[in-house]
């Protein structure tokens, strides 16, 4: 019997032949995840040295555990990495070191518990099915990726915000888009770790719609005080409140808290939308693999009464395993960036100080040694049944560690209900005529040219 044949989505083919500087600085301004080459995909680990930077490119799972986990404490966060983001975060939970970092994490942990993630599982289903309630699924051709930008967005604003305004939901999908298109790219000056007070010509495009977040932002959380001081009864126990409630000489400065919903609005909410996208593109061009999750959702809703929003992670673990293989695909966060603090040493691999450690979960989820056709759409792979054979360091869409994404679970719970409900009416095809999107990495893993699907109800 004739093995089936798997989609294989577009991807950058591995380099054969080592770029020149030129090449390297070129590539990584236009798109960084077609640098690597065939080594980043068969080694272990890599070392190598370009200008005055010297990389340690790890793929190993053992080694990726050590220094992500076992020996955290001697790895601060990227130096050309923090240049890139810090602009835009400041000193939010994904750029922010040492004690505000800690400050931060523990102002936000109380949200994201598994007992708030739950409760947040009703609000995210209705959010999702008034969206669907108005969604034009008769044929119409739909810029998916902006689609999920948005539905996410309405998730977010009522999850974490109780509903307060946080801007328009279509213009913050393209504030969005422009915001990544400018301030999240690699500048040259980044690669020669200029200070950061160097102005980068790149992304003077982006400082207007910056300022118009941090505005956003800034009117948010002052509407927020103005209301605990007024009417404490009405306040709603949400992430902004609990953020705000920290604010003062032992917690956090009235900047940091702004800085932190900027990271939750830009980079958390960012993250899901794209992986809902990707997962939508591949399922359109996996009839197949559409047929089982369709199966497993059809059966789901035909049970009549449905189980609590908050079980059907576990409920659902097809539609589960198609999001997660799209994140291994095309992961939300394409690299981890770290620096050595002193001198280190795993097995045979020496690590010198100030030596940068590049985890490239993008590289990773593709590595021959670690994947079956790891350039193939195979959602079987995350079926439970199959888990226990997975490296717990070999697929780290979240990353991992104690600067693991705060918000996994939630990310997860979300895209699952997402899925289902909008599987649930509307079948999504690749639109005729219409190009496949390019993977580039920006902040995140963006479908350049847009993922331009025909929805149609099913």
């Amino acid at each position: 019997m004739n093995a089936p044949v798997h989609f294989i989505p577009p991807h950058p083919e591995p380099r054969t032949v080592p770029p020149s500087v030129l090449e390297i600085i070129t590539t990584v301004l236009r798109n960084p995840l077609e640098l690597w080459g065939v080594p980043s995909y068969t080694e272990d680990h890599i070392k190598t040295r370009f200008l005055n930077e010297r990389t340690l490119i790890v793929n190993d799972p053992a080694l990726i555990k050590y220094v992500l986990v076992d020996n955290a404490k001697n790895y601060r966060m990227g130096t050309i990495r923090q240049l890139i983001l810090r602009p835009i975060l400041r000193d939010g939970l994904l750029t922010a070191e040492g004690q505000t970092w800690r400050r931060s994490r523990k102002a936000m942990a109380p949200v994201f518990t598994p007992r708030h993630i739950s409760g947040f599982s009703r609000t995210m289903l209705s959010v999702t099915e008034a969206f669907c309630e108005r969604y034009q699924g008769n044929g119409e051709v739909r810029e998916i990726s902006h689609d999920m930008t948005e539905l996410t967005y309405e998730i977010l604003a009522e999850t974490l915000f109780s509903g307060d305004s946080v801007g328009d939901g279509g213009n913050f999908a393209d504030d969005v888009e422009k915001l990544l298109d400018t301030m999240g790219r690699v500048d040259p000056l980044d690669l020669l770790k200029a200070p950061s007070f160097v102005p980068r010509i790149f992304r003077l495009r982006g400082k207007s719609v910056l300022a118009k977040f941090r505005k956003m932002v800034g009117d948010l959380a002052r509407e927020r005080r103005e209301l605990m001081k007024s009417d404490p009864a009405s306040v709603p126990e949400d992430f902004l409140t609990l953020l705000l409630k920290t604010e003062g000489p032992d917690g956090l400065t009235a900047r940091e808290i702004e800085d932190n919903i900027i990271t939750i609005i830009g980079a958390g909410h960012e993250t899901t939308a794209r992986a809902l996208g990707w997962t939508l593109f591949c399922l359109a061009n996996a009839p197949g693999e559409r047929a089982i999750v369709e199966e497993e959702i059809d059966a789901f809703y035909a049970r009549g009464e449905l189980p609590s929003p908050e079980n059907w992670l576990d409920e659902l673990p097809k539609t589960r395993a198609v999001f997660e293989e799209a994140m291994r695909l095309y992961p939300p966060a394409p690299s981890i960036n770290r620096a050595a603090i002193e001198d280190d040493r795993f097995g045979d691999v020496v690590i010198e100080k100030d030596l940068t450690i590049l985890i490239m979960p993008w590289t990773l989820h593709r590595h021959r040694k670690l994947w079956d056709e790891p350039d193939a759409f195979i959602p079987s792979r995350f079926w439970p049944e199959n888990r226990e054979s997975m490296h717990r360091f070999q697929y780290l869409p979240f990353g991992a560690g104690p600067r693991i994404c705060i918000g996994a679970t939630f990310a997860l719970q979300e895209a699952v209900i997402a899925l289902a409900v909008l599987l649930s009416r509307y079948r999504f095809d690749m639109a005729e005529g219409a190009a496949d999107p390019w993977p580039v990495q920006k902040l995140t893993t963006q479908p350049v040219g847009g993922i331009h699907m025909t929805v149609t109800r099913r």
